[in-house]
C-alpha cells in the first residue's frame, strides 16, 4: 500500500512539514474554498500542487498530491434541481483539469446534506486523549428538541424517544450549543451552511427524494460522469455514508456491499470504484470487511483505515472512533485482504496494482490536545494509527 496523509491546505494546523515526519509518501488534498458545483481551475489545482511540494522554509517536500478528497458533489446533482446539470459539466471539467495536472485518484460521496455526522468532537478518553463519538440518544435529542424537525418523532422508538427527553432536559444551553456545532460541523473546510436554518432548508430539498430516487439521481451522475474518467485515465471512488444509517430523514445508498455493488454494476467500468473506509463501513455490524475487499478488490481505488468501536447492538447504535488496532474492525484481517488484492493486481500486470491508503481520524493524544487541528485529523493521533498500520503491513509482508 502506498501511505498517504490528509491534508487541508494552509489553513490546517498540523502541516506538510507534520505529514513528511509521520512518514507520508504522499497527500491527500482537495480544494476547499471553491463552491460545490463551480469548476476547479488550473491556476487553483497548481497552486495546491505548489503548497504541497514545499516546506515552510521553502525548500522541497518531496511530497506530491496524488488523490483528491473530495471533488464535492453538489446538492443540486443529488437532486437534480436549478442548475444541476451545469454542475455537472463543472464537475467533468474538473475531471479534465485534474488530468492533465497528473492526478488520477478522486475520492467523492453521495451523502445527502451532511457529509459525515458526530455528536461529540472531543469525547474524553481513559487514557486521557479525546475522540470523535456518536451518541444516539444525543443524536435524538437534537433531532426531536434542538432542530425540531417535522417527523423526527416517528424515526424512533419510544423507548429512545424518552431517553432523549430526559437528555435534553439535563443539558444547559451551552452544552446544546455544543451539540447542534458538532452535529453540524459536517466535512471539516467545507464552504456549504451549516447552521440550524441552513440544514433546516436542506433538509426539505429531501422531502420527496427515497433512497430509490436518489439512488437513480447517483447513477444518472455516474452516467455523466465515468466516461470522462475513463477516457482521462482517473479512477473515481464513491465514500460510503457516515455512519452508514439513515439519519435525519434522508436517505442513504452507500452503506452496505449491496449498495456498492449496485452501483458498480450499474455502471461497470474501471472508472467507477469504491473508497473502502473501514470506520464508516464498520459502525454497521453486518458489514464484512475483509470479505468485501475479497469480492469489491478490482474496484477498490482507495482505502481509509481506521476503527470504531459499537457501543451496543443494533442499526442504528452509538460508536467511538477507537485506535486503529483496538476497535470492532480486525485490522490485521482487512490490511490482509488489501495486500493480497495487491499481489493479485500485480499478476494481471495492472498499472494500479498499489493501493493509496490514509490513516483516517485519529484521537487527540499528547500535544494534538492543544493544537486545535480538523476534527478527527490530529498530527500525532494519525502518526501513531500509521505506525501501527505500517508495522501491521510489515509483519504480513515478512510472514508471507
Amino acid at each position: 500500500m502506498r501511505h498517504v496523509w490528509r491534508w487541508f491546505g494552509p489553513v490546517d494546523k498540523v502541516t506538510i512539514a507534520d505529514a513528511r515526519q509521520a512518514g507520508a509518501q504522499g497527500i491527500v488534498s482537495a480544494l476547499h474554498h471553491v463552491p460545490y458545483g463551480a469548476v476547479w481551475l488550473p491556476a487553483e489545482i497548481g497552486r495546491r500542487q505548489r503548497e504541497v511540494a514545499s516546506l515552510p522554509d521553502g525548500s522541497a517536500s518531496d511530497l506530491n498530491w496524488e488523490v483528491v478528497e473530495s471533488l464535492p458533489v453538489s446538492e443540486a446533482i443529488k437532486t437534480q434541481v436549478g442548475e444541476w446539470r451545469s454542475h455537472i459539466a463543472n464537475y467533468r471539467t474538473s475531471l479534465e483539469n485534474l488530468a492533465r495536472a497528473g492526478i488520477s485518484v478522486v475520492c467523492y460521496n453521495f451523502m445527502p446534506v451532511l457529509d459525515w455526522t458526530r455528536t461529540d468532537l472531543t469525547w474524553r478518553l481513559p487514557h486521557g486523549g479525546t475522540t470523535m463519538r456518536f451518541d444516539l440518544v444525543d443524536f435524538a435529542a437534537f433531532d426531536i428538541h434542538i432542530l425540531r424537525r417535522k417527523g423526527a418523532l416517528g424515526d424512533y422508538t419510544p423507548e429512545l424517544v424518552s431517553k432523549a427527553e430526559r437528555r435534553h432536559a439535563q443539558m444547559d444551553d451551552v452544552e446544546r450549543r455544543i451539540l447542534a456545532r458538532s452535529v453540524n460541523s459536517g466535512l471539516p473546510g467545507s464552504t456549504e451552511d451549516t447552521s440550524l436554518d441552513g440544514l433546516a432548508a436542506q433538509l426539505s430539498r429531501y422531502d420527496h427524494i427515497d433512497a430509490t430516487i436518489l439512488r437513480r439521481h447517483f447513477v444518472d451522475f455516474l452516467a455523466e460522469v465515468v466516461p470522462t474518467a475513463e477516457h482521462l485515465g482517473l479512477r473515481l471512488c464513491c465514500h460510503p455514508d457516515d455512519p452508514p444509517f439513515p439519519l435525519l430523514g434522508l436517505p442513504r445508498v452507500m452503506s452496505t456491499e449491496a449498495d456498492y455493488r449496485y452501483i458498480l454494476d450499474a455502471i461497470d467500468s474501471p472508472a467507477n470504484g469504491a473508497t473502502l473506509c473501514t470506520g464508516s463501513l464498520g459502525a454497521r455490524p453486518d458489514n464484512d470487511l475483509p470479505g468485501m475487499i475479497g469480492r469489491l478488490g478490482p474496484r477498490i481505488h482507495f482505502a481509509h483505515l481506521r476503527n470504531v468501536r459499537k457501543e451496543e447492538p443494533g442499526i442504528p447504535c452509538s460508536f467511538h472512533e477507537d485506535e486503529h488496532l483496538a476497535g470492532d474492525t480486525d485490522m490485521v484481517a482487512v490490511v490482509a485482504a488489501l495486500l493480497h488484492e495487491e499481489a493479485r493486481r500485480r499478476k494481471e500486470g495492472r498499472p494500479d496494482a498499489v493501493i493509496p491508503m490514509r490513516p483516517d481520524h485519529g484521537q487527540d493524544i499528547l500535544d494534538d490536545l492543544m493544537r486545535g487541528a480538523q476534527p478527527g485529523y490530529p498530527a500525532i493521533g494519525r502518526l501513531k494509527g500509521l505506525a501501527e498500520l505500517r508495522g501491521v503491513e510489515h509483519a504480513i509482508r515478512k510472514a508471507t
